[in-house]
């Protein structure tokens, strides 16, 4: 059995609709964490597969950037200003 690795995808494109024909297929690969960032767990040979996937849709004035993050690190990223990021603080009292 492959392992899986985590993996972020950004990029820059600069025509809409291809900017929404990468968007929908790396929704099919992971989740999005903002607008043309996406965080994917994948195979190398899965992450082969989209890079193919992704020239395809790109040209050259197109930016593709992809980084590759161990376990722990990937641990530590925080997405900050997002609902599901923030912890709960603690309940604080009110004076009558």
């Amino acid at each position: 059995m492959e392992t899986k690795q985590w993996y972020v995808v950004c990029y820059d494109i600069t025509e809409p609709k291809r900017w929404r024909r990468a968007y929908k297929m790396l929704h099919g690969y992971g989740r999005r964490l903002q607008y043309s960032i996406f965080r994917c767990r994948l195979t190398s040979r899965q992450m082969e597969r989209l890079r193919w996937e992704l020239e395809k849709i790109l040209t050259e004035e197109d930016r593709l950037l992809i980084l590759s993050l161990c376990e722990p690190c990937e641990r530590r990223v925080a997405a900050h200003n997002r609902p599901e990021s923030w912890l709960d603080e603690a309940k604080s009292f009110q004076i009558a």
